[in-house]
């Protein structure tokens, strides 16, 4: 049977600014990520209690925190854009699941999100694009 691993971030609140809201609309309080990465099982089944040995996430929280920092987004695509570029900078990762949600939608109630799910194949594609640019 085939082992998979992963590392999953959830409910990473993100200071960010996305979208144009009309006078009176609702505007979001909060912009919430979850991600998934899915990376080769070695680097969680260790021998040893040492850092080379595993995944070390946290430069990639430091650049999303940039990234959702950056200034002005239009849309929750473009900053879930950056960040799957971000991810890709990594090797170690193999495939991502990506959500970003704001809430509330209505009143105080609801939240709404976008989710992207992207495969080692299209991973690698992008791997492939950044290098040959």
């Amino acid at each position: 049977m085939p082992t998979n691993a992963c590392i999953e971030l959830k409910d990473l609140k993100l200071q960010t600014q996305i979208g144009t809201y009309e006078p009176g609309a609702i505007i979001p309080k909060e912009h919430l990520l979850d991600l998934i990465l899915w990376i080769d099982p070695k680097l969680v089944l260790i021998s040893q209690d040492i850092m080379k040995n595993v995944f070390d996430y946290d430069p990639l929280v430091v650049e999303i925190d940039l990234l959702a920092n950056d200034g002005h987004y239009e849309t929750q695509e473009r900053l879930i854009t950056r960040i799957v570029e971000a991810c890709s900078k990594y090797h170690e990762i193999k495939s991502i699941e990506i959500n970003l949600r704001k809430l509330p939608v209505r009143a105080d109630s609801g939240s709404l999100g976008v989710r992207l799910l992207i495969d080692q194949s299209s991973l690698d594609n992008l791997r492939d694009l950044k290098s040959s640019s």
